[in-house]
């Protein structure tokens, strides 16, 4: 019987001076796509996890996973009864999550961050409670980023969050203009390089 106790299996294929090294590389190979030459830092990690309120969460989404780092703080936290959609676009990566991480809990879609709500649809999915993305809103045209960050905000649960963890300040424009407010802003000195992590909440009264 799976317990919540954040029992994701790990086996060596994603250790993690390989997950870096696979990171580097896809950086190099699709530097638009990735948002950094080096997985997130444990401290950014928990970051997320807390302003998320990840404990409290029963699905959860994260765009563009990488190898996996982020994942596997989120999966920690999760509840037992809770789901975690992995959308990834990179073939490389969306194999490395199948073949690391064996928890029931999670669920790992190849795709683009604007399939969404197909992604949610096909896996039958609630609307979520936290979205959160690592990918890079500023290297991608203003208007994806708009279209992805409108699709987000639809599938939201009332009450829902959306976090992006950028480097880039630029997602706090588009955040404006796809919620109509301003995102709560935390800066996460000790990550290579510092990141900026920007958090929205989709009113209850919101549809």
């Amino acid at each position: 019987m799976f317990e919540a106790s954040n029992q994701a299996q790990v086996d060596e294929s994603t250790a993690p001076g390989r997950s870096s090294l696979a990171f580097l590389r896809r950086f190099i190979h699709h530097p638009k796509q990735i948002g950094s030459i080096i997985p997130s830092s444990r401290f950014l990690e928990r970051r997320l996890v807390k302003l998320g309120a990840v404990a409290n969460a029963n699905t959860v989404v994260e765009l563009g996973p990488g190898t996996g780092g982020t994942t596997r703080a989120l999966l920690r936290a999760l509840p037992a009864q809770g789901k975690l959609l992995a959308m990834e676009i990179d073939p490389v990566f969306s194999e490395m999550l199948r073949a690391g991480i064996r928890d029931p809990r999670l669920i790992v879609h190849q795709a683009t961050a604007e399939q969404i709500v197909a992604a949610l649809a096909s896996h039958r999915l609630p609307a979520p409670d936290l979205v959160i993305s690592g990918i890079p809103f500023s290297t991608m045209p203003r208007e994806c980023g708009i279209r992805i960050m409108r699709a987000v905000r639809a599938v939201l649960a009332p009450g829902g969050r959306f976090i992006a963890y950028q480097v880039s300040g630029r997602v706090a424009e588009l955040g404006r203009e796809a919620f109509y407010r301003e995102a709560d802003l935390h800066v996460e000195l000790l990550n290579v390089p510092p990141v900026r992590v920007y958090t929205w909440h989709k009113g209850r009264k919101e549809t």
